[in-house]
């Protein structure tokens, strides 16, 4: 797992999205556009809801998503879906 959209529902009732990049993913993207008009070539990333972990794998986005929360960065990374 590389390159996934998260929905995560928190024990307040909100509900969040963001969509989960490994960096070995971001660079075969960017590789991936290079000689085509998308991202200037391949020559920048971005998304706004996004979040570039280091590792693969369901295990680590889960700890990376679970330490977001504990530390109080979960907010400002993932979207809010309901409003509030």
């Amino acid at each position: 797992m590389c390159n996934v959209d998260v929905f995560v529902d928190l024990d307040d009732g909100s509900r969040w999205s963001a969509t989960v990049f490994t960096v070995t993913e971001v660079e075969r993207l960017m590789a991936t556009w290079a000689g085509s008009d998308e991202a200037l070539g391949g020559r920048y990333f971005w998304v706004s809801d996004g979040l570039i972990v280091r590792d693969p794998g369901i295990d680590n986005i889960t700890h990376v998503i679970a330490g977001l929360i504990d530390n109080d960065e979960f907010s400002a990374i993932f979207q809010r879906l309901d409003g509030d």
